[in-house]
């Protein structure tokens, strides 16, 4: 703890709280902090357990990810409620774990949006990995639905999911192009140079082009 609380920058914690976080630690020098530890199940506990955001980063790159349980997982999820670890949760654990189906149909329809948006995280991995035994139609019924007027963090899962829809199903792409146009959602989002923008239809159109080119 007191090396994390040495690498924390108020300038870098700054520039994270505007985003919601409430850290100042250099997520590089998190992982090599990460790597120098390796895999340790017992002291991640000990990290998560803590408050402090950095500490949990950090727990989550030496836990065992197959080694929690449904109910573990979903406790977690919901106290992880800075995006940073909401994301690296769901990423770097959630989805490596036998449970991840599970916890995605049923964090999918929870009425807290920052859960719901775990589920629509697992949902697009599966609709670019695993699309078998998903409706798309009905996917996008709901992102027609729900989205322009959702939360800010369950929105942008539901957007995300709606462009990876559009780039890794053409059967579903103009679908996809017209509700992303017709919603405008992130269409005037901040994008610095060179990287793509979140809204939809530039973003699918985008990454299409450059599998085709």
């Amino acid at each position: 703890m007191a090396e994390l609380a040495g690498l924390d920058d108020p300038k870098m914690r700054a520039v994270n709280t505007k985003h919601g976080d409430d850290h100042g630690v250099n997520l590089t020098k998190l992982r090599a902090i990460a790597k120098r530890l390796k895999t340790q199940p017992a002291l991640a506990q000990q990290l998560w357990d803590t408050d402090d955001t950095a500490a949990k980063l950090l727990a989550l790159l030496i836990c065992r990810p197959r080694a929690f349980d449904r109910d573990q997982l979903d406790t977690m999820l919901r106290e992880a409620r800075t995006p940073k670890v909401h994301d690296w949760l769901v990423a770097y654990i959630v989805k490596k774990n036998p449970h991840a189906e599970e916890l995605r149909t049923a964090w999918f329809a929870d009425p807290d949006p920052v859960v719901a948006s775990a589920g629509w995280a697992l949902t697009t991995d599966r609709v670019a990995k695993k699309p078998d035994g998903l409706d798309l139609d009905n996917l996008l019924d709901l992102i027609e639905s729900g989205m322009k007027t959702a939360p800010d963090r369950l929105q942008w899962a539901m957007n995300h999911c709606l462009a990876q829809i559009g780039i890794d199903h053409p059967d579903h792409r103009a679908r996809a192009l017209d509700i992303g146009e017709r919603l405008q959602v992130l269409k005037d989002y901040p994008t610095p140079p060179g990287c793509t923008s979140p809204f939809a239809p530039t973003w699918i159109t985008e990454i299409v082009r450059r599998q085709n080119t």
